[in-house]
């Protein structure tokens, strides 16, 4: 649950865990920002799901729309305030509980201290990893001008510099020659 968010989002893996084909997507969505952080975000689509709280005896459903993004996340869908609004939902961030009225009564959804923690670790770790991909991203660009020349063999002698063919051999200046560098100084 994030009550900042301004969409109900879906990953698209989570799109086929529930085995539904992404041509049933709509399009025409417009990009936003905050899922990545500093990054902006084209959704593959939105589709309208059926979303359903509670137990058999106690329960409220809802067709809610989900923004559908292509890449992977650490939760299969985040719930923002569409979806409190909706279900007429309120958070407890400092319990841990969404309550929300239906036909039966009042329904609960609570979480532990211990499942919330691991759910923020693994987002950071998870952000974390997208960074340092970047980052490795933007090197392999930068060094991927630096390729050596494939025609150049290891092990050979080019000069970086210009050269002047010197004959070993003055009496004979078709024979042997020496290249030495043309920038040399006499001293």
């Amino acid at each position: 649950m994030d009550g900042g968010s301004g969409l109900n989002i879906l990953y698209a893996n989570t799109l086929e865990l529930l085995e539904i084909d992404q041509s049933m997507l709509r399009g025409n969505v417009a990009p936003f920002h905050g899922i990545v952080p500093g990054k902006r975000t084209q959704p593959l689509g939105c589709i309208d799901l059926p979303v359903c709280f509670g137990t058999p005896s106690n329960y409220c459903k809802e067709v809610l729309t989900f923004e559908v993004v292509g890449f992977g996340g650490t939760n299969h869908a985040i719930l923002g305030w569409p979806c409190y609004a909706k279900f007429m939902a309120v958070p407890n961030y400092t319990y841990l509980k969404l309550k929300m009225p239906s036909p039966s009564g009042i329904i609960t959804i609570e979480s532990t201290y211990e499942h919330a923690y691991d759910c923020d670790i693994e987002c950071i770790e998870y952000t974390e990893a997208l960074a340092e991909a970047e980052i490795l991203i933007a090197n392999l660009d930068q060094f991927s001008g630096e390729v050596p020349d494939s025609k150049r063999r290891a092990g050979t002698f080019e000069p970086t510099e210009a050269i002047k063919l010197v004959p070993v051999n003055p009496a004979c200046p078709n024979d042997r020659v020496l290249r030495i560098s043309a920038t040399l100084n006499i001293k």
